[in-house]
């Protein structure tokens, strides 16, 4: 299981990572121009934080596997990332509309690679807290 966890913290701070690219690529410049300053800034911040959890949660797996699957406070922990992940894979499915990927190859290929991401983490996570 500690092997799997390394492997998901990696996978964690490299997602954390990529968020640095989410300006450029969903043009936010342009996209963001019709939203209110407040508006604006939030999806910045928001962002900027959950690119930090992201990023803090995969520092924990990969520095902490041991106490994560080996002590009731490490249980606890991985309970709320189960929660956390398991909220992620539904809301891949119920809170986008399928009409961003579906018959679009790129776009429906990510979506697939990132439902199994999910469904991985949730799983991992929900076995280490029982």
């Amino acid at each position: 299981m500690e092997i799997h966890l390394q492997i998901t913290g990696t996978l964690l701070i490299v997602l954390a990572f990529v968020h640095i690219i989410f300006p450029k690529y969903f043009n936010w410049e342009k996209e963001l121009q019709s939203l209110s300053l407040m508006n604006r800034e939030m999806m910045w911040v928001h962002t900027i934080f959950i690119a930090l959890t992201v990023f803090l949660m995969g520092l924990l797996c990969v520095t902490s596997p041991q106490e994560l699957t080996g002590t009731a406070f490490g249980r606890k922990i991985a309970l709320g990332l189960a929660i956390f992940w398991t909220v992620r894979l539904f809301i891949q499915f119920f809170g986008y509309s399928s009409e961003l990927w579906k018959g679009k190859t790129f776009e429906t290929i990510v979506h697939i690679i990132f439902s199994l991401l999910w469904v991985y983490l949730s799983g991992l996570f929900w076995i280490i807290c029982f």
